[in-house]
C-alpha cells in the first residue's frame, strides 16, 4: 500500500519535481551550514555547546549552525524575530493590522515589511551571539576588540540568514511546502543522525535506546493528536429560503510552537548572563551570577526555573493566541454572510462565545506545549541524570506540523492530477 502511494506521487511530473527541488535546496543550507565564517577559530566550540544546555538547544535549532560557527550561524532565528514583531505592531498599528486583515496586496506589503525588518535584527543578533560565544569560550574565537573583524564576521553572518530566507521563499515557491518551515524541520532533525548512531555503537545503551525510542513515538502519537484536535463550531447561513450548514474549526493547539520559542529565550538569558557574570567579573557581579546560575542553571535545572519556564509557556500561549485569533472580526464576517451559531446571537454575543471556547481550548493546548517544554527538566529531576528524547519534545512539534503540512500539500496535487485527466 505504501509502495504503491509513493509510486503514485513519483508518477506526477509536477510533483515530483517540487520534491526533488525541495530536496535538492535542503542540501544546499546543509552545505551552508557546514562552511565557518573565516578568520574565527572554532576549535573546542562544539564541546562548549554540548555543555551548555541552552546553546545545546538554541543550535539544534539553527541546524546546529552554532557548533561550526557557519556562515548561516543564526539561522531563521532573526527572520523569525521580524514575523513576531511584525504580528504584534499589527495590534499596536492601525495601519499593519489593516494590511494584515486584506489578501494577496496586504500579505506582499507584509512580507517585504518583514525582510526589511530582518536586516538590522540580524546584524545586531550577529553581535550578540559572535561576543557570547566567543566569552564562553575564552575569547579564543574570534578578536573582539578589533572592530574590522567583528564587522566583517557580523556582515557574513547576516548575508547568510538573508540568503537563507530568500531560500526559504524559493523553496516556497518551487517546492512542496512552506520553505521556512522546510529549514526549520531541517535544523531539528540534522543530529538525529548522530544521536541514534552514538546509541548504536555503545552496546550498554540499547535498552536506554529502546526505552527513549519508545517514548518517541508515544510523545509522537500524542502531539499528533493535540495538532490535528479541533471543535467544530456549527454555524448556519440562511440563502433564499433554505438553510446551509457549516463548521468553524477552532484547534486545541492554536499557538503552535510561537510561545516555546518566546520562552526559551526568556529562560535562558539569566543562565546565560550568569555564566558570562561568573566568568569575566569579580565581586558582587560575580556573586549576582553565581546567584543567577543557582536557580536557573541549564545543567542542573531547579524547580523554580521548571515551575517559571511552565508559567511562560502558558502565558504566552494566551498572548499570543489574543493577538492572532481576533474574534470579533470572525463574528463580524459570519454576520455579512448571513450566517449564525445555534443559540448564539450575531454581532457581540458570537464573539463572547468564541473567545470563551478559544480559552477553553487553549487552556488545553497552553498546559500541553508547556509540559512537553518541561519534560526534559523534570525528567532531569526525577532520573538524577540529563535523559534526552532521540529528538527533543520541542522539535517534535515542529516536526509533526510540517509533516501533515506536506501530507495535505501532497494529497491534494494528487487529487487535482487526478480531476485534471477528466477535464
Amino acid at each position: 500500500m505504501i509502495l504503491n502511494t509513493i509510486k503514485s506521487i513519483f508518477s506526477i511530473k509536477d510533483l515530483r519535481t517540487k520534491i526533488f527541488a525541495t530536496l535538492a535546496l535542503v542540501l544546499v543550507y546543509k552545505f551552508l551550514s557546514v562552511i565557518p565564517i573565516p578568520g574565527v577559530n572554532t576549535d573546542g566550540l562544539a564541546s562548549i555547546i554540548e555543555w551548555q544546555r541552552g546553546l545545546s538547544f538554541f543550535s539544534a535549532l539553527m541546524g546546529w549552525g552554532l557548533a561550526n560557527f557557519s556562515i548561516i550561524l543564526m539561522g531563521l532565528s532573526p527572520y523569525i524575530n521580524a514575523v513576531i514583531i511584525i504580528q504584534l505592531l499589527g495590534v499596536i498599528v492601525p495601519r499593519i493590522g489593516e494590511l494584515q486583515k486584506q489578501w494577496e496586496q496586504g500579505q506582499k506589503k507584509i512580507t517585504k515589511m518583514t525582510r526589511w525588518l530582518t536586516l538590522p535584527i540580524a546584524f545586531l543578533q550577529s553581535y550578540g551571539m559572535i561576543v557570547l560565544l566567543n566569552s564562553l569560550a575564552g575569547g579564543t574565537i574570534i578578536d573582539v576588540t578589533d572592530m574590522s573583524t567583528i564587522l566583517s564576521a557580523m556582515m557574513i553572518a547576516t548575508a547568510g540568514t538573508i540568503f537563507l530566507m530568500w531560500l526559504g521563499e524559493v523553496m516556497t515557491e518551487y517546492g512542496i511546502s512552506n520553505g521556512i518551515s522546510i529549514i526549520i524541520t531541517a535544523w531539528v532533525l540534522s543530529a538525529t543522525p548522530w544521536v541514534v548512531m552514538w546509541y548504536l555503537s555503545n552496546s550498554s545503551q540499547y535498552p536506554l535506546f529502546a526505552g527513549l525510542l519508545l517514548a518517541t513515538l508515544v510523545i509522537i502519537y500524542v502531539i499528533i493528536k493535540f495538532t490535528e484536535g479541533h471543535r467544530r463550531i456549527p454555524i448556519i447561513y440562511a440563502k433564499s429560503g433554505w438553510e446551509e450548514k457549516s463548521y468553524f474549526p477552532i484547534k486545541v493547539n492554536q499557538a503552535g510552537m510561537i510561545p516555546i520559542i518566546f520562552s526559551i529565550s526568556l529562560i535562558t538569558f539569566p543562565a546565560i548572563l550568569g555564566q558570562i557574570l561568573a566568568n569575566t567579573s569579580g565581586g558582587r557581579g560575580k556573586q549576582i551570577g553565581e546567584i543567577m546560575l543557582q536557580y536557573f542553571s541549564l545543567d542542573n535545572p531547579s524547580w523554580i526555573f521548571i515551575a517559571i519556564y511552565f508559567a511562560l509557556v502558558l502565558a504566552f500561549s494566551f498572548f499570543y493566541v489574543s493577538i492572532t485569533f481576533n474574534t470579533e472580526d470572525v463574528a463580524e464576517n459570519i454576520q455579512k454572510r448571513g450566517g449564525y451559531i445555534p443559540g448564539i446571537r450575531p454581532g457581540a454575543d458570537t464573539a463572547d462565545y468564541l473567545q470563551r471556547v478559544s480559552n477553553h481550548l487553549n487552556l488545553f493546548g497552553g498546559w500541553f506545549l508547556a509540559a512537553i517544554a518541561v519534560l526534559p527538566y523534570v525528567l532531569w529531576k526525577l532520573l538524577g541524570q540529563s535523559v534526552d528524547l532521540i529528538i527533543s519534545a520541542a522539535g517534535l512539534i515542529i516536526i509533526v506540523s510540517v509533516i501533515l503540512d506536506v501530507i495535505r500539500r501532497v494529497d491534494g496535487e494528487m487529487k487535482m492530477f487526478d480531476y485534471s485527466k477528466y477535464k
